[in-house]
């Protein structure tokens, strides 16, 4: 078992990836029973996707966490139709799921300016409720949120992936020595000569068992749901999270990584995918690739090295296998190049995949 000290613990304070929220729609304005007017509608609570917004700021802005809406305006002999109550407008970061109480999903925020309507004000009185407003929606919602990365690295504590985004973005994630080196999600730029840029995501280490929630477990995973591509890191000579635990080599290291993707939602493993071999600049590292290299041609033949329950149904296949050494530099600037191909080559497939739709749409509306 792994203990994590209180600086540990106060360091993962700082990133929050759920909140808890309540949401209340304004009451609508009184009616005017004696010439018929209606009162004004009550606000509604809207949730904004925006850039550069973080929960944790929410929190801090509204430490109560309450978001109401404002009153409708009564009707009166001035104004038989009474304005709407103002809108109460809550910026949330991209990457929002809004799920209710019983944790069902309700919406989602993917993209700046999208928004979702999170309690809608109540009626102003009319003739229709005997001239008596109605109050506006309420209820208590979380608001989870799930990085949107190009890349997602994945990998088990120690494998380097703090080092890694380093080396190859302007990023500068803290890197110390105990067993979950990241223990929160660290977001990356890579930067390219002509502009163009790849976002990548460092999340925290993942440990055998994470599907069903142990170490980081759920707060892994569900940042892996939104990122594009894969990149799993893993350490050449191997992976033992304590000596209490069994060691793993790279080869079982990529299984056990691809099992615990897959028993958490199995559509995980579909997606693109690279490898890079971290710490090729270590003794015998140059053997332990050769060795890995004819595991990875023929997977199955090598299966017998672990425990039946423990393989995944479905191996990653990989676009690209790429060794690296963080502490020589040596394969970074391979990797970088093969992250902007791999990249350029999705978003291209969609984008003919999209042309083929548009075509067939014509040619039948014809």
């Amino acid at each position: 078992m792994v203990r994590c000290g209180a600086a540990v613990l106060r360091k993962y304070s700082n990133f929050i990836d759920d909140l808890r929220v309540y949401v209340r729609g304004g009451t609508g304005g009184m009616g005017y029973p004696n010439l018929g007017g209606e009162g004004g509608r009550g606000g509604d609570v809207w949730f904004v996707a925006r850039e550069r917004t973080t929960l944790k700021s929410i929190r801090e802005k509204y430490p109560q966490k309450r978001f109401v809406a404002g009153t409708g305006a009564n009707s009166s002999v001035k104004a038989l139709k009474g304005e709407k109550g103002k809108d109460c407008e809550v910026h949330v970061p991209l990457g929002i799921s809004v799920l209710d109480d019983d944790g069902k999903q309700i919406g989602e925020l993917n993209a700046a300016g999208e928004r979702f309507l999170a309690a809608r004000g109540g009626l102003g009185g009319s003739l229709a409720t005997n001239f008596l407003p109605c109050k506006g929606q309420r209820r208590t919602v979380h608001l989870d949120l799930k990085l949107i990365a190009d890349v997602g690295l994945v990998g088990f504590p120690n494998a380097g992936k703090s080092s890694l985004l380093s080396k190859i973005s302007h990023a500068k994630p803290e890197i110390a020595n105990y067993a979950f080196t990241t223990i929160q999600p660290e977001l990356g730029k890579i930067m390219y000569a002509d502009y163009k840029q790849i976002s990548v995501a460092d999340l925290p280490g993942l440990i055998e068992g994470a599907h069903a929630n142990k170490g980081m477990g759920h707060k892994f995973l569900k940042h892996v749901e939104r990122t594009k591509q894969l990149l799993l890191v893993v350490d050449i000579s191997g992976f033992q999270l304590s000596t209490k635990t069994q060691f793993r080599t790279a080869f079982e290291t990529i299984l056990l990584l691809t099992k615990e993707l897959e028993l958490y939602k199995e559509e995980l493993v579909t997606k693109p995918a690279l490898l890079a071999i971290n710490k090729m600049d270590l003794p015998c590292a140059k053997d332990n690739l050769d060795e890995l290299m004819t595991q990875l041609e023929n997977p199955q033949d090598f299966f017998h090295l672990l425990e039946e329950e423990l393989i995944p149904e479905n191996t990653l296949e990989f676009r690209e296998v790429i060794p690296v050494s963080t502490y020589t530099g040596e394969g970074i600037e391979e990797l970088k190049t093969c992250l902007r191909k791999s990249i350029d080559e999705q978003a291209e497939q969609v984008n003919e995949e999209y042309r083929k739709k548009k075509l067939l749409l014509l040619q039948t509306s014809k």
